[in-house]
């Protein structure tokens, strides 16, 4: 199937079928931390449940189903054996797009890119594979189309919609050179347009965080949450060393436009005060890196006074959702948190039939 401009890359507000979470093991790089990962994966599993189904791959699903208990839950819990390098299903797991047929109907679509373990900095060859294992295991609806994008290295935190045609991304993930060496970077991002559907890419060029190993994935800075709304994050703390690349970062978002022609509503979330790990190395703990579910907005926290600042900034942005922290404390020691964990697929797209 060809990819046209009558493609929507779907905004993660959009009604859920369910979130798909990966399962850590003591395979992956959790194994030092498994115990304290184990319980923050519960936590999030539960709060994710209040809301909507869950799908968890994992490479022993009894062992998952124990540990979460046999209880009576408001939404279903799917549970699918699957091997995976790590959990951060977020970047390797397919997007979810709708394809307007020449009728009006929607065909729901899902997109495969490469995942090279943020350029080859970590193993991949089973995450690569997930996009892949999921169509073929027939988790997706019949009409679902899988669509190739195996031709570009390119991240699910790497990328932002609008639900109207804008999308969002860092130059610091779209020029990385162990991602698509070779590629001309023009090339690159029309391509990256034309497969989801752009009508136009919006770049930001200041912001990385300190501890993320992703090389500045936008989940981690800033973030739709309305077509004319972005919620960032921000730093008013001179002595930061994020202050000033924070401070340009929003100068940018500032002189963006939508596609009305109109200047974006910004939030401004906090940055949590410095959080260390036990060799003293800086983890990017951040609250943009939040969760659409069904009816809320699970929101990262550190167990930090800045936790309740971002959370009700949030909600007076967002006062229909119910806003709510989830503990991601333990997220944060391998570099990620609750969104980087998770991935959202739009109503119509998940074979429930496939568990019953």
């Amino acid at each position: 199937m060809s990819i046209t401009p009558e493609v929507t890359f779907i905004p993660e507000w959009a009604e859920q079928d369910l979130v798909l979470l990966s399962w850590p093991n003591a395979d992956m790089d959790w194994a030092s931390r498994l115990p304290e990962i184990e319980a923050c994966y519960r936590g999030i599993a539960e709060a994710i449940l209040e809301w909507e189904d869950l799908l968890i791959l994992a490479k022993d699903t009894e062992h998952v189903r124990q540990f979460l208990g046999d209880r009576p839950r408001k939404h279903q819990l799917f549970l699918l054996e699957m091997e995976c390098n790590d959990t951060w299903c977020r970047d390797y797991a397919p997007l979810s797009l709708h394809y307007h047929e020449a009728d009006g109907t929607l065909r729901p679509l899902i997109v495969d890119f490469t995942f090279n373990g943020w350029g080859m900095k970590f193993a991949a060859d089973r995450d690569n594979l997930v996009s892949r294992a999921l169509y073929l295991s027939r988790a997706f609806t019949p009409d679902v189309a899988y669509v190739n994008g195996l031709s570009i290295v390119f991240e699910g935190g790497g990328i932002e919609s609008d639900g109207q045609g804008t999308l969002l991304t860092t130059d610091s993930v779209v020029v990385e050179p162990n991602r698509n060496a070779g590629v001309d970077e023009e090339v690159l991002r029309t391509h990256l347009m034309e497969i989801l559907g752009g009508k136009r890419l919006l770049s930001l060029e200041n912001g990385e965080l300190e501890g993320d190993d992703t090389d500045g994935h936008i989940d981690t800075l800033a973030r739709f949450i309305t077509p004319e709304m972005i919620a960032y994050v921000g730093c008013d703390d001179e002595r930061d060393s994020h202050y000033h690349a924070l401070r340009r970062m929003r100068e940018e978002l500032e002189n963006f436009r939508t596609l009305e022609d109109k200047p974006h509503q910004l939030v401004e979330l906090p940055l949590p005060p410095a959080i260390y790990d036990e060799e003293g190395e800086r983890l990017p703990a951040t609250y943009a890196n939040f969760l659409f579910v069904n009816g809320a907005l699970l929101v990262p926290t550190y167990g930090v006074p800045s936790d309740e600042v971002a959370l009700e900034r949030l909600r007076k942005a967002l006062p229909e959702l119910a806003v709510v922290g989830v503990d991601s404390r333990a997220l944060i020691y391998q570099h990620g948190s609750l969104h980087c964990a998770t991935m959202q697929f739009p109503k119509g797209f998940i074979n429930k039939n496939k568990w019953n």
